[in-house]
């Protein structure tokens, strides 16, 4: 009896493999489902490629020729062209002062109005040795535009940022009490071959003490 009684109770007591071998196949299968569902989910589109902003893409910022930072809130530059107007709306310019005799361009003219820049122009005439004559009387008057500060942040130019534009730099460098010599080689580090002694001659001989009482609140060296 006790046999038989054992017999009956393994019976029932012995698990159906059947029914665990379907309960296994039937967890997978979920698990498979689950995971399917789980990859469409994550199958997502890519995304595309960021739009740069023509104004905030880097490689357009080209500085007009022979560009660079004079003093605070000052800068210098040959004459610049619509390559050019990106890169100065990063100025944030306030004032340009222009030293040619020709007409500002309507592209150029127009640059300035929507950007609300001012212009002085001061018209030198760009000729060569030995018929080079400087106007002292436009010089000052422009020292006195480039000295106000209200007028900052402001860009100095002529045509290729030389001569007319150096001279000009070089008189508001002897403003900042630069020696003569100082002021000589920063004129030719622009100039290059193209250095005129008049232009230097001009620098020398030029007049600063009915400027002295003028602010200068940047850079400058008061002594």
């Amino acid at each position: 009896m006790k046999i038989d009684n054992a017999n009956n109770n393994d019976s029932s007591n012995r698990p159906n493999h059947k029914n665990e071998e379907q309960l296994i196949a039937a967890e997978e299968e979920e698990e498979g489902e689950q995971m399917c569902r789980t990859i469409e989910v994550v199958d997502l589109p890519m995304p595309s490629p960021p739009m740069l902003a023509a104004d905030g893409d880097e490689f357009s910022l080209v500085p007009p020729l022979n560009f660079s930072m004079v003093d605070n809130g000052i800068f210098r530059s040959g004459f610049p062209d619509s390559a050019n107007f990106a890169f100065l709306q990063t100025l944030r310019l306030r004032s340009i002062i222009y030293l040619c005799p020709e007409p500002y361009p309507d592209a150029n003219a127009e640059f300035l109005k929507s950007d609300g820049i001012r212009l002085f122009q001061f018209g030198i005439e760009g000729h060569k040795e030995p018929f080079v004559n400087i106007p002292e009387d436009m010089i000052r008057e422009a020292l006195k535009v480039l000295l106000d500060v209200r007028n900052h942040p402001i860009l100095i130019h002529c045509k290729r940022g030389k001569h007319r534009t150096g001279c000009l730099v070089g008189c508001f460098r002897k403003l900042q009490r630069w020696c003569l010599s100082s002021v000589f080689d920063e004129y030719q580090r622009y100039a290059a071959a193209k250095a005129r002694i008049s232009d230097q001659r001009f620098m020398e001989l030029f007049d600063i003490s009915s400027l002295k009482h003028l602010p200068m609140s940047f850079s400058c060296l008061k002594r």
